[in-house]
């Protein structure tokens, strides 16, 4: 027994003084502009405004002031079905964590045996005996625990903690992306109808233009030429309408896919670009804060961290692993002596392994995840560095599609001056029907302009506020919070 409290003693002095090799992570400090636009370049103003410092909207889909848009993304939250594989990606990465936190952990275990047992003539005793054969049965329970001197199952712990930490950033980034594939895909659908509603009034004009210029043909006011220009403009305008129809259908397919539905039970509702509202103000993170708030940014670091951690890992394959275990084994001829008097067996031992010679393979394995690591830390940079380039393209879509949409309006409000004077003028009999028609087809235009510039408004909006990286998750199901404890956090 003093040999046992001897070992005991010494290891409770080693695992005392043990320590954790490798890198304990430190988030990167990354290096934010003072602003998102460069020198030269325009900020938001006018009907749109940038509100810096103020905390994203995590539901900015409703500043859209879309009930039918509403009612999308919820029914998307409950049927999306990369949202289902995310969450249960998650809820592996625990699992996995947890696990390992079980390696830290004394392992017991029972062991039991019943067997026949027979002793050989041949068997060298004192005595001549011959022995019949006899039922024997055991019991071991035994208990084994890591030392962990220097960290690796630590370590380990720690790059799966990391890793439920990844996953739960893009369960972030899914709905995110979920959120502004349905608001793009909306927007989508109700310009298609627009623009399809528009080219069927354009090709309702082109019809009564072939019949006014037939009756002045027969009026012998037109000429053959005249009427086969129209026609040739209806036949022109026709062969647009299978492509906006196929717009609409693509959008709505997209929708019901979004939503978890079967193309054929999707039950869509209606929508209208008039049926959006151009938010006014967009809350946004100066771009200091910026990465704290982006899911891939928060992921790209998750991954950092866990390279860092196998770092680790690494390091502590290098130095001597030491187990402790200790066995009771008690054996007997029937099953209730088991359980009775003193044990047969106790075993009470520590195991020290050290690596000597592997060809240099450990330290290969070091290096390689030291290599891992760089690669990490530049993934991480270019993550930042794409996400504030995202915004400032986006700011400057908004600018220059103010620009866009204000010129469209203005070329409608022009050509529909320049429409009605024309049918005035024509009346009056002081010009042809031909002006009539190209004053038409200007003004029709004019209309189908002003729709794709709105519509292309409200698509970098939804672009803006997703390179703000503002989501929110609903309510219920399990998070990196509940996953990763404190003891696991390193």
């Amino acid at each position: 027994m003093r040999s046992g409290h001897r070992l005991a003693g010494l290891c409770a002095v080693l695992l005392l003084g043990g320590c954790t090799v490798g890198p304990d992570f430190t988030p990167p400090q990354a290096q934010a502009p003072q602003t998102y636009t460069g020198p030269g370049e325009r900020a938001l103003s006018g009907e749109q405004q940038l509100a810096l410092g103020k905390e994203a909207d995590g539901e900015w889909w409703k500043q859209f002031q879309s009930p039918a848009l509403n009612d999308l993304v919820a029914k998307a939250g409950q049927g999306n079905r990369d949202i289902a594989a995310a969450r249960a990606r998650l809820a592996q990465a625990g699992e996995d964590m947890k696990a390992a936190q079980g390696a830290l952990l004394p392992q017991i275990s029972l062991g039991a045996a019943i067997g026949e047992q027979n002793y050989s003539v041949g068997l060298h005793t004192p005595l001549t005996v011959t022995l019949p054969n006899f039922t024997y049965y055991a019991v071991q329970p035994s208990v084994s625990f890591p030392l962990d001197l220097f960290g690796g199952l630590k370590r380990t712990v720690e790059r799966q903690a990391a890793f439920a930490q990844y996953q739960q950033y893009e369960l972030e980034a899914a709905y995110l992306s979920l959120y502004a594939t349905i608001a793009s895909e909306a927007l989508h659908n109700a310009g298609a109808r627009a623009q399809l509603a528009n080219l069927e009034d354009i090709v309702q004009s082109d019809q009564r233009n072939v019949s006014l210029v037939q009756d002045a043909l027969d009026a012998g006011s037109a000429t053959r030429t005249q009427l086969l220009s129209v026609q040739s403009q209806l036949a022109t305008d026709r062969t647009l309408l299978p492509g906006f129809r196929q717009d609409e259908v693509v959008s709505r397919h997209a929708l019901a896919v979004l939503a978890g539905q079967a193309t054929g039970n999707w039950s869509m509702p209606e929508l209208a670009l008039e049926g959006f509202t151009l938010p006014k103000e967009i809350p946004g993170a100066l771009p200091s804060e910026l990465i704290h708030q982006r899911p891939d940014i928060k992921a790209a670091e998750a991954e950092l961290h866990m390279a860092s951690a196998a770092i680790g890992i690494a390091t502590a394959n290098l130095y001597p692993q030491i187990n402790l275990s200790a066995a009771l084994t008690r054996q007997a001829l029937t099953p209730d002596a088991l359980f009775t008097g003193s044990p047969n067996i106790w075993s009470i031992a520590g195991t020290l392994t050290q690596p000597l010679f592997n060809g240099g393979t450990l330290s290969a394995q070091r290096r390689s995840a030291i290599d891992a690591y760089q690669a990490a830390l530049a993934d991480y940079e270019k993550t930042v560095l794409s996400a504030f380039g995202q915004v400032a393209d986006n700011l400057q879509a908004l600018a220059n599609d103010a620009d866009l949409v204000a010129a469209e309006k203005a070329a409608e409000e022009s050509s529909a001056a320049s429409l009605d004077l024309a049918r005035r003028s024509y009346a009056a009999g002081n010009s042809g029907i031909l002006d009539v028609i190209d004053a038409e087809r200007r003004y029709a235009e004019a209309k189908l302009g002003s729709s794709r510039a709105g519509e292309q408004r409200l698509l970098h909006t939804v672009a803006l506020y997703v390179s703000l990286g503002g989501v929110k998750l609903p309510e219920g199901g399990e998070t990196v919070s509940d996953l990763v404890k404190p003891c696991c956090t390193y």
